[in-house]
């Protein structure tokens, strides 16, 4: 199944980007600071034989969700509950984004670290709604919290779709990652 034309010529638009290329640079120099040695390898999930940061998205989704789940229900009850779930997305964006740190700085294909730029600076922001939705909520301006959850889930979605093509179309982070295991025919 291929994906629409206007989504491929964005993507190809989006891979060809040079101007993305400073940004890239950057981010390649704090993954190798962030995935340096044996902090690195448990980064990038050698541990596991393949990429740790798929997994841990997860958790801080997961929890978004649920929270807006909650939301959804229109029960005040579940207010606290909501709050809650939010602030743990917030705490465990850290871990996950680290991990994502971590294998950004070994991409070699210039294309991929031009669409992971783009993946990780709009997870910036989505973590930033959420963490303004938690603070908000605190506040007791639970509809703006809401507002913010959904802006940030939506945003959420849309990065998703760049991670799901580095790892799916640019073959990111799916390489050796110490984990051999016998074929079929072994």
């Amino acid at each position: 199944m291929r994906a629409p034309d206007q989504i491929r010529m964005g993507m190809a638009a989006l891979e060809a980007n040079s101007g993305l290329d400073r940004t890239a640079s950057d981010l390649t120099a704090l993954g190798r600071r962030v995935g340096a040695g044996g902090r690195g390898a448990i980064l990038r999930g050698e541990f596991l034989g393949h990429a740790l940061h798929p997994l841990l998205t997860d958790f801080p989704l997961g929890c978004w969700l649920a929270s807006g789940l909650l939301d959804l229900s229109f029960d005040g009850r579940f207010k606290p509950a909501s709050q809650r779930l939010v602030g743990l997305g917030c705490l465990t964006v850290v871990p996950t984004a680290m991990s994502g740190v971590a294998d950004y700085a070994v991409i070699d294909d210039q294309r991929s670290k031009r669409v992971g730029v783009v993946h990780a600076t709009g997870n910036g922001a989505v973590a930033l709604a959420y963490v303004l939705s938690w603070v908000s909520r605190r506040r007791g301006h639970h509809g703006l919290g809401v507002a913010l959850g959904i802006t940030g889930g939506l945003g959420a979605w849309v990065t998703g779709y760049f991670g799901g093509h580095l790892s799916l179309a640019r073959d990111e982070g799916s390489g050796e990652r110490g984990l051999d295991l016998p074929g079929p025919d072994t």
